[in-house]
Parts: C-alpha cells; sequence; structure tokens
C-alpha cells in the first residue's frame, strides 16, 4: 500500500463513522465503488476526489501500474498526487513476472476486506477493464452476493483525448522518460512480459539498439527518436479506443449500471476555468453519485453534457440524511 496520511473527510458516510456493512437494517452487502475511464480521462483524479470526501481507499487497477518501477513511463500517481489517501496494489509486483486476472482477483479481494475492516469505502479505480470484469463477474458470482457496486465512468470525447495524450507524452519525455527506459533497456529483452508490454517500453527498442551503436549518426538516431515518441502517442490513444469499447460492451452486453461523467469540457479548458468545470462536471455529480449509493437511493443518470443534479434527488439525499440522523 502507499501510505500516505489520510486527510479529513468533507462529506460523511450516512452511517456516522460506523462499518459501512453495518447499519441499524443491517443490509446485505457491503458497499464498493468502481472508477472506469480511458487512459488519460482522470481516473486517478476522480478517486481521491471520493476519497477525500467519503472515508475512503483505493485500489489500483492498471494491469501496467502494478509492476514496480517505470514510473514515468507508467503514469503511476505521486504521492504529493495521492493527497493523502492510501492507494493498495501500486509498484508491487516484480517487473519481470507476469501478472495475470487471477493475482489481481486475490490481491484485490484482501485489499477490499482490509479496507472495510478499518470502516472505508473501497474504491477501484484503474483502466485494465478486464480486472475490472474478472473481479466483479468472477465464475462463483462471490464479489457480486458479497458486494454492491457503483460504476463510474469517466468518459472524454475521442479528438479532444489524443490532444491531451500526445501532450502528455511529450510532457513524460521532458521528465525523464528517456533516462527512465535508458536504465532499464535490455536489448535481449521479451517485450511480451512484464512491465515491458507497457506502452512506451518497445516502442524505443530501435532507437536504443541504435544509440548503443557507433555505426549510427546522430541524425538517424534524432528520426528513431521522433517515430518511437510518435508510436507511443499513437498506440497510447489506440488503447483508449479499446478501453472505451470494452466498456460499452459491459454496458450493452453484460448490462453493467455504468454512471457516465463526461468530462469533455473540463480538457477544453486550462487553470481555474478548468477546475472549476471538473468539480461541476465530474466531481460533484460523482459525489452525490456515491452518497445516493451509500444512502441506498437508486438513481441512475448520464452526467453526458450539463452534469446538473436535479432537485428531486438533492430532497431524497437530504431526506436520507435526516432519517439516518433521527433513527
Amino acid at each position: 500500500m502507499m501510505m500516505c496520511k489520510q486527510t479529513q473527510a468533507i462529506m460523511q458516510i450516512p452511517t456516522g463513522g460506523m462499518d459501512l456493512s453495518v447499519s441499524r437494517r443491517r443490509p446485505r452487502k457491503e458497499k464498493a465503488v468502481v472508477v472506469m475511464g480511458a487512459t488519460g480521462t482522470g481516473k486517478s483524479r476522480l478517486s481521491i476526489d471520493i476519497a477525500t470526501r467519503f472515508p475512503a481507499e483505493v485500489i489500483n487497477s492498471d494491469k501496467i501500474q502494478l509492476y514496480e518501477g517505470l514510473d514515468i513511463v507508467t503514469n503511476k500517481i505521486t504521492e504529493h498526487e495521492c493527497g493523502g489517501v492510501p492507494h493498495h496494489l501500486i509498484g508491487i509486483v516484480d517487473p519481470e513476472s507476469d501478472f495475470n486476472a487471477g493475482s489481481f482477483v486475490s490481491m484485490a479481494s484482501v485489499a477490499m476486506q482490509s479496507i472495510l475492516g478499518r470502516r472505508k469505502l473501497p474504491i477501484i479505480a484503474g483502466g485494465s477493464n478486464s480486472f475490472i470484469e474478472a473481479l466483479v463477474d468472477d465464475e462463483n458470482y462471490e464479489f457480486r452476493s458479497r458486494y454492491d457496486v457503483c460504476f463510474l465512468w469517466v468518459d472524454v470525447a475521442m479528438p479532444v483525448l489524443d490532444q491531451f495524450v500526445f501532450d502528455r507524452v511529450d510532457r513524460m519525455v521532458a521528465a525523464g522518460m528517456l533516462e527512465e527506459l535508458r536504465n532499464m533497456y535490455n536489448p535481449d529483452a521479451d517485450y511480451s512480459k512484464g512491465i515491458r508490454r507497457a506502452i512506451g517500453v518497445p516502442e524505443f527498442d530501435s532507437y536504443f539498439r541504435a544509440e548503443y551503436s557507433s555505426s549510427t549518426d546522430q541524425k538517424t538516431r534524432d528520426l528513431l527518436l521522433k517515430r518511437a515518441i510518435n508510436e507511443t502517442k499513437i498506440n497510447t490513444c489506440k488503447l483508449g479506443r479499446r478501453q472505451i469499447k470494452k466498456i460499452h460492451r459491459l454496458i450493452e452486453v453484460k448490462g453493467w449500471p455504468i454512471h457516465r461523467l463526461d468530462a469533455t469540457k473540463v480538457f477544453q479548458k486550462k487553470g481555474r476555468e478548468a477546475d472549476e468545470a471538473w468539480e461541476g462536471l465530474v466531481a460533484g455529480p460523482a459525489s452525490m453519485i456515491v452518497n445516493d449509493f451509500l444512502f441506498g437511493i437508486v438513481r441512475y443518470r448520464d452526467f453526458a453534457a450539463t452534469g446538473e443534479i436535479d432537485d428531486r434527488g438533492i430532497r431524497e439525499a437530504e431526506i436520507g440524511a435526516a432519517m439516518a440522523a433521527a433513527t
């Protein structure tokens, strides 16, 4: 677990600090939140926003971020960015080993029970939908029989997200991505295993081979570097499309009740305006959804464009809080 000092919760769980699994009505299932979305859409940011408004801890479900090392390449959240929220399953797996969905299910299940034992809400956040699906829809139906789940999907229009991804890769290179890759480079490495499967690793193989070759001139090396960076950008965008396709399958084929939060306008703004848009379109509506979920109010909405919450929903939450306080 990434050890961070737990932040002060702004919005309290309706039970007033009791174990989420225990209330005066003794619900039969525990509660859990899953934050999904394509790469770069703000899943980590939203999970932290929720965890600073409710007593919660985050479980990483990004299959590459599970591995130790290559923090820049894999976009691991930093201790500063975690905002005091404890994070689990980040950088814990040997980078040379293979880690499959079954292993994730076992480790995530243990982490969830540990979090619940501390009277906190487990938030599972990451872009590896195959791992999330393996956890939620296990063969023995154990997860579904033990947990009620609130699914949140941070979505961004692909043309807008593509530009963000391109810019992010440039920032990664400026932050030291090349040096990070150079320190791990092995000309005999297998790019189908472990952390070397990460986008941004195999794309640079030709460049590093040229860099270590005395017969390759500087102009050729520069061209290979430019090509590697461009391939990393393109392959990351392709990953985002695959992730969105899987989410649509989970909704349309498996019937998962996923709340869509459209963050497109956030990415079209900068600075304070972007932060305000994030609060109005993503963090605020998501917090209300989670609040309703914890109160037991079933009200699925698509905050696709406005992020507005109807007055009826606000009244329902207020009534729920009043009832909880009165009982």
